[in-house]
């Protein structure tokens, strides 16, 4: 079992936002995972998530960006977004100074966490980890939201499903291949963009999920 406590953590000209930090006892990493733009870090995608991902021994940090925090229905300003990431992986250091760091999240968090490291604004920070990548939004097919990656100094890893309406994977597979070694893209076959996959394909949510964190362990471990 994992223990999860609450934390608040301190976001500079903002104030102080909830997170949730869930660390089994023998994690061997810590990932700080930001929600998506339309549900916060209580969301069942993120509970299930941070109890598969303890499971194979990685510890989250789960939290919260302001508007969310303030039920404010539109985004904060990217500014502001990378801020909270930037707070979320002091936070976790000071928390678990003994594990390394990873940071993501879903969708929007994810994109905020690579602007963040983009920016210089995550030192320490081993790797990067997108679930589901919104390279553009749905049915505007477009690579700006991509054109920031090149300045990421660390490993990346796009978890992403076929059916992704905010990343069309004949833009995105390029985007890695420029990346090079940098970027790894894990494909999840009849996924959309919130892993839901197809009857057709033989699984269910619970198997996509462990696939999720069973892929996120593996890749941290190599790199």
């Amino acid at each position: 079992m994992a223990e999860i406590r609450e934390m608040r953590i301190a976001v500079e000209g903002t104030g102080e936002v909830s997170a949730l930090l869930e660390r089994p006892a023998d994690a061997r990493w810590m990932l700080t995972l930001a929600h998506g733009a339309g549900s916060g870090m209580n969301h069942a995608f993120m509970e299930a998530l941070a109890e598969e991902l303890a499971r194979v021994q990685v510890a989250t940090l789960r939290y919260q960006f302001p508007y969310m925090e303030e039920r404010r229905g539109v985004p904060d300003r990217p500014k502001v977004l990378t801020a909270t990431v930037a707070a979320a992986v002091r936070g976790a250091r000071e928390a678990v100074p003994g594990l390394p760091l990873l940071a993501g999240g879903k969708s929007m968090g994810g994109r905020m966490s690579s602007q963040a490291a983009a920016d210089g604004l995550l030192d320490g920070v081993r790797g990067l980890v997108f679930f589901g990548f919104p390279l553009h939004p749905p049915k505007l097919p477009g690579t700006r939201r991509a054109e920031h990656l090149s300045k990421v100094p660390a490993p990346m890893l796009f978890l992403q499903g076929t059916r992704d309406a905010l990343a069309d994977l004949k833009l995105l597979r390029p985007i890695c291949k420029e990346l090079g070694p940098r970027a790894t893209l894990h494909v999840i076959e009849t996924a959309d963009h919130s892993f839901h996959v197809l009857k057709k394909s033989g699984r269910n949510d619970e198997e996509v999920l462990r696939e999720l964190a069973a892929t996120t362990a593996s890749w941290a471990e190599k790199i």
